[in-house]
């Protein structure tokens, strides 16, 4: 799923694009793309004519258009392959075009969600004082974010007595962060993915985040990570920091610091990857 890096990029390409334009007509293609929606397709589309969309904001991995004259926004769920694209009126329709938004004042282009496996949609919202939709209000802020507070993720490491890896996927303490990013910040840090928090000191947090931070940004300045052409931006390009990556993906591949080949375990119905010369793994307890 993306992660934040390519969740932002797609925030700025909507910022360029879509912000403070009026929505014209919306025509929602197949019903479980708004299937969030509790309404129904028709009194989304209903409720969103005429509507002047603000600046889109992100929170992690959630992506919302605020509408500017209302205390509502619309929430974007990517899912596994959902993609915000925006396209010349003249541009065929994607084969997996779910949701398609025209606009009163861009007589050349339409916001369309495309959305092949289905798992996201887009839903509307009502807001909370700070804009933030209320269904996503127990999401953590995220590291890019200037009011993260690196104490208080600290103290939580340590009261929650979990491991770092579950830590960093854990969205109530941090967003943003999923299993690509995870990997490659404990790569970075030299850390096991299971090794637990509970003793973790303040310099240990600090350079953790720090690394988590530089990953992220690194990602962003080169458009995010794109396995495939599902993960692109609002001009459906892809972005290329898996050429970039570290740990996740290499198993069998030479460390880039020790030379050591790098390993993959099954971990949550996921994959870790990790070195097993720099990333020991923790004691076992008695």
């Amino acid at each position: 799923m993306p992660e934040l890096p390519e969740v932002e990029v797609v925030r700025r390409g909507l910022e360029r694009w879509v912000a403070h334009r009026t929505v014209a007509d919306t025509e929602v293609r197949h019903p479980r793309a708004v299937r969030r929606h509790p309404a129904g397709p028709d009194d989304f589309a209903h409720r969103l004519k005429g509507q002047r969309l603000g600046v889109p904001a992100r929170r992690g991995k959630y992506l919302w258009l605020p509408l500017e004259d209302t205390h509502q926004a619309v929430l974007a769920h990517l899912g596994m392959s959902g993609q915000l694209l925006v396209q010349p009126h003249a541009t065929p329709d994607e084969k997996h075009l779910r949701i398609r938004v025209r606009f009163a004042d861009a007589v050349d282009t339409e916001l369309r969600f495309v959305d092949q496996r289905t798992f996201g949609g887009l839903s509307l919202h009502d807001t909370g004082p700070h804009g933030l939709p209320d269904v996503i209000a127990h999401i953590a802020r995220d590291p890019l974010d200037p009011l993260f507070d690196d104490e208080a993720f600290h103290q939580a490491l340590r009261r929650k007595r979990t491991t770092v890896k579950r830590a960093l996927l854990d969205q109530s303490l941090i967003s943003g962060v999923g299993n690509i990013y995870a990997d490659e910040a404990l790569w970075r840090s030299r850390l096991h993915y299971e090794r637990p928090t509970a003793g973790f000191t303040r310099p240990r947090t600090t350079e953790l985040l720090g690394h988590v931070r530089d990953v992220m940004n690194e990602a962003l300045a080169v458009g995010g990570t794109s396995f495939d052409s599902l993960y692109v931006n609002v001009n459906g390009e892809s972005g290329y920091f898996d050429r970039s990556l570290d740990a996740y993906g290499r198993e069998g591949l030479p460390c880039r610091r020790c030379g050591t080949p790098m390993r993959r375990r099954a971990w949550m119905n996921r994959s870790s990857y990790y070195c097993p010369n720099c990333q020991r793994p923790p004691r076992a307890r008695p």
